[in-house]
């Protein structure tokens, strides 16, 4: 019997079982042949430092035994075991077929982990198309959970009355009697996310945030900013938002969470620290960073060095001639507040993409007439329509729970996350119809983003390059913010701006929404020219089917980089973690 739509759970476990125990007969014996034997012609296999102690995807048997040939014997394959507390489940796919989805545990020689499938049903049985294996634990460096959580203060071992736990907490955030193993730069999702990983790991991670509160980087930005990603995909690591939530969070709303969860966690945080100077000793093997800070000037020597400030970069500001004879305010999307206080000026923003349409929302909103000066074609979605499709049924209210939307996400290959993009941009098209045929009545210039690919498409290359509509699309439809298209600024006059067709705008605001460059270039400008050339561009699919620069190893020995949506980071805290762990404690396979 065929197992479909209509079958029951048990026959879906069933199936996913039989293919499940041939396969674990095939990796434990490290017999490649027949483990690819199980495998579609097809297929793709993400591993995640479970086989490879690296992060990699390979399409194709032949890439696959590759894979596996090198590593099936060393990492010692044992105890494959079903997860049944969700799953398997069949999933339907277009043309009536479908596959089963399935999760399941193992071990290596030095690690814990998990693994996720997805098989289908064809003439020779049941085959997978899609294999993620992943390290969740280190042997012996287990992260602090569940039953191997401490005790508290009062109950351990040796334990006086003398320092409560406050006590210990200052002492901690202190360092006055020990270096930290690992310094973060960014009390942002990501470096918050990492530090908590490497905590629940023992490792002692420092963050240092340079402005005077955690969150101020959400705080700072526009007044309006408000999260484009859903509830459901934004939790971070080990504290899930309360179930009362909205969907789309506010800037100070996040911000304001980032702080209780540096607290939560217990995570040792510098603000109003600032990182002056580093250099790297190849012979040690450390860093030696020199930290500003409230009290003074510090020093320390970690072992390794994250940048975390974010993986959008630095503010691009071109150097447009006239600047300086301009008679109005100037100045990047980045520093723009609120819009009050242009209430009946003359407001130019420069760049048609997220920040550009949010900033002349609020400065429209706020009373301004705003031009809109798009320089190229953008791509445009709905937040109603166009979120839906990129988050699919994973990150929904009725999704599973967050561990295995992860799973889940993490085990479809990036190449086939683009994909998959395509149709995405077209079904969201076609919802999205009379709201993109209103914007182009008006000269609105849109694309479908990379190859078709849409907002996935631009957020992996670049991190930006879309709009996702909450508003400033009908405005500009409507004529109510107005659009210069077709010709970027030239120059500035004194007045305001002149266009590369020669039109002139006056004004007494302009807004340089003109994005950022890439965080290798924050690597350049606080570590230098010899550390930032040694790393990759951060983001961009390589020929491993991996994101360049990000989660992994940079070509700088002891330094990192860690950033992304909130989603991304809550995914890879634990890879990047479990990467530094290996290294410090002298365990990497």
């Amino acid at each position: 019997m065929r197992v479909g739509t209509d079958s029951s759970p048990v026959e879906v476990k069933a199936a996913f079982q039989g293919w499940l125990t041939e396969f674990a007969g095939t990796l434990e014996s490290a017999d490649t042949a027949g483990t690819v034997g199980l495998l579609d012609a097809d297929c793709w296999w993400r591993d995640l430092l479970a086989l490879s102690w690296d992060l990699g995807t390979f399409h194709g048997t032949d890439k696959v035994a590759g894979l596996l040939d090198e590593n099936l014997k060393s990492a010692a394959v044992s105890d494959v075991q079903l997860i049944t507390d969700f799953g398997p489940r069949f999933v339907a796919e277009e043309g009536g077929s479908g596959s089963i989805e399935g999760f399941f545990t193992f071990q290596t020689a030095g690690a814990w982990c998990r693994g996720v499938a997805r098989i289908r049903e064809g003439a020779d049985g049941w085959r997978a198309w899609t294999v993620m294996t992943g390290a969740e634990d280190l042997k012996g460096h287990e992260r602090a959970l569940g039953s191997r959580r401490p005790t508290g203060p009062r109950h351990e071992v040796g334990a006086t009355t003398q320092r409560n736990w406050k006590d210990q907490r200052d002492a901690a955030q202190a360092y006055a009697d020990r270096e930290p193993e690992v310094v973060i730069l960014g009390a942002g999702q990501g470096g918050l996310a990492l530090a908590a990983n490497l905590r629940l790991m023992g490792v002692d991670a420092l963050i240092l945030e340079k402005s005077g509160r955690i969150g101020d980087g959400w705080r700072s930005r526009y007044h309006s900013l408000v999260l484009h990603d859903p509830v459901w995909a934004d939790h971070l690591p080990y504290l899930p938002f309360p179930q009362s939530w909205p969907i789309y969070s506010a800037k100070d709303k996040i911000a304001d969470w980032f702080e209780f969860y540096a607290q939560a966690m217990e995570l040792n945080v510098w603000c109003s620290a600032e990182m002056t100077d580093a250099a790297y000793d190849e012979a040690a093997g450390t860093w030696t960073v020199k930290v500003r800070t409230a009290d003074g000037e510090r020093t320390l020597k970690p072992r390794d060095v994250v940048l975390a400030t974010g993986a959008a970069g630095e503010p691009n500001v071109p150097d447009f001639p006239g600047r300086d004879s301009f008679a109005g305010t100037v100045y990047h999307s980045s520093k723009h507040g609120a819009g009050g206080s242009w209430a009946g000026k003359k407001a130019i923003v420069v760049g048609a993409c997220n920040s550009g349409h949010d900033i002349a929302q609020d400065l429209h909103e706020a009373g301004a007439q705003v031009t809109l000066v798009q320089r190229s074609s953008t791509h445009i979605i709905s937040q109603l329509h166009g979120i839906p499709a990129i988050f699919g049924a994973n990150f929904t209210e009725s999704g599973p729970p967050t561990e295995y939307s992860d799973l889940l996400a993490s085990a479809f290959p990036w190449p086939l996350v683009l994909e998959a993009a395509k149709d995405g941009v077209k079904q969201t098209a076609e919802k999205d119809a009379e709201l993109l045929s209103s914007l182009e009545a008006v000269g609105f210039k849109l694309n479908d983003g990379p190859d078709g690919t849409g907002l996935m498409g631009y957020a992996l290359a670049k991190g930006g390059g879309y709009y996702i509509d909450v508003g400033a699309s009908g405005l500009i439809a409507d004529g109510k913010i107005g659009l210069a298209q077709g010709s970027g600024l030239a120059e500035f006059t004194p007045s305001g701006i002149k266009l590369a067709d020669g039109r002139e705008l006056d004004a007494d605001l302009v807004v340089l929404a003109t994005g950022y460059s890439n965080m290798r270039e924050t690597a350049r400008r606080l570590f230098g020219d010899q550390v930032a050339d040694r790393c990759p561009l951060v983001l961009g699919i390589g020929e491993d089917g991996e994101i360049g620069g990000l989660y992994r190893r940079t070509g700088q020995r002891g330094f990192w980089f860690m950033g992304g949506p909130l989603a991304w980071v809550r995914i890879y805290s634990k890879h990047l973690a479990l990467q530094i762990t290996a290294d410090l404690r002298g365990v990497r396979p």
